[in-house]
Parts: structure tokens; C-alpha cells; sequence
């Protein structure tokens, strides 16, 4: 199992593997055509009111990541198949934030971990 974080704004690595774009909102400043990813998975991202409610605050990160796990039992169908990809193949989620340990990824990395731990690959 193989899943990693990376901010947007780094370079690409062939180690990568599969690299997936999980904001809602494209990244400030990069132009859609420079970022090589394979896909902007916007359905992963939390919602609007999440996201706002959070506003990056490392105070509320446990209660984000609480309810950003909520959002996820609910959409399963879009976060399954890249478990399952994660589970054989490298997987690489992407995101845009400058905090590097308070970030949807971060928590979304954590999420699927626990799921393949529990689940394993089907």
C-alpha cells in the first residue's frame, strides 16, 4: 500500500505513481495545462461548509477531520476505486494548501489507510 501527500506547487516524480488533484478549487497561480496529474477528483474534497468551518485552523483539526470522515461514509463510490488502486500501485493526492500537516489530504491519506487496514484490497 502506497499513498502519498504532496503539495501541487512541487514537481512531479515518476515515484508519483497515480497523482490525484483532491481540492474543490483549482490551485492560485498554476495553469491547468502545467500540472501533470491523472485526475482533479473534486468530488473528494470537502464540502464548501467544511472547508470554511476549517479555514485552516490546526485548533479545529480534530473536529474537521471528524466531520470530513462523515462526508466521506457518505462517498464511497468516489474514494473506493482509488483505495483499491492504492492498495497494488502507488497513489499520490494532491493539494493546494500551505499547511503541510492541517490539509484535506493529510486527512484523506489517514481515512483510506484505516479503510485498507480494515478492509484490505478487494
Amino acid at each position: 500500500m502506497s499513498i502519498a501527500v504532496k503539495r501541487v506547487y512541487e514537481p512531479a516524480a515518476k515515484a508519483d505513481g497515480y497523482r490525484v488533484l483532491i481540492d474543490r478549487l483549482w490551485p492560485r497561480g498554476l495553469k491547468k495545462d502545467a500540472v501533470p496529474l491523472d485526475l482533479w477528483a473534486k468530488e473528494l474534497a470537502p464540502s464548501k461548509a467544511l472547508r470554511q468551518w476549517f479555514g485552516h485552523d490546526p485548533v479545529r483539526w480534530d473536529g474537521f477531520r471528524h466531520r470530513y470522515a462523515s462526508e466521506l461514509d457518505a462517498a464511497a463510490e468516489h474514494w473506493r476505486p482509488l483505495a483499491e488502486r492504492a492498495a497494488r500501485h502507488p497513489v499520490t493526492l494532491l493539494y493546494g494548501a500551505r499547511d503541510e500537516e492541517h490539509n484535506n489530504a493529510v486527512a484523506l491519506k489517514a481515512y483510506l489507510e484505516n479503510w485498507l487496514h480494515m478492509h484490505g484490497p478487494r
